[in-house]
């Protein structure tokens, strides 16, 4: 399975749990039943569905329990921004970004903003990529800075 596939999922998954108020589980089940009847234009092979839905369903419900923390770090980094007052793409690609970048030892920093500037690209408007690659660019610089300081200290 690709990550790519699967973080596409993650996003329209999350878009559709704050448009539609279901729970994430069925959220995750409408994206991945309807990317499935779709001409399988993503490519999801039947054989890999179960492991797909597991692993985008637990980033998801991770993230959107998250949620109230993630905002709370993105407010630090939008200058003269809300994070309601985002475009809910936006808002679902950057709370994405930050819960990797925050809770995902497994996904490199850069490989985490690089792939949410795509996604952004992708499903937002043509101001998307550069407004997230900014604001997570940012959050990067600021975390390697606070982590750099930390060594330096021990």
């Amino acid at each position: 399975m690709k990550r790519r596939i699967a973080r596409e999922l993650a996003i329209q998954s999350l878009y559709q749990l704050e448009m539609t108020g279901v729970t994430p589980q069925q959220a995750v089940e409408m994206v991945i039943d309807e990317a499935q009847t779709e001409d399988n234009e993503m490519g999801i092979e039947t054989k890999h569905v179960g492991k797909l839905k597991n692993d985008v369903l637990g980033w998801v419900t991770s993230t959107w329990e998250h949620r109230e923390e993630l905002d709370k770090e993105l407010v630090r980094y939008l200058k003269g921004w809300q994070v309601d007052r985002l475009s809910r793409v936006d808002r679902q690609v950057l709370r994405f970004a930050c819960y990797e970048l925050l809770h995902r030892e497994d996904v490199p920093p850069k490989v985490a903003v690089n792939e949410a500037v795509l996604l952004a690209k992708y499903f937002g408007t043509d101001e998307s990529g550069k407004f997230v690659n900014g604001v997570l660019g940012q959050m990067l610089r600021q975390r390697e800075g606070v982590q750099a300081q930390d060594s330096e200290q021990k």
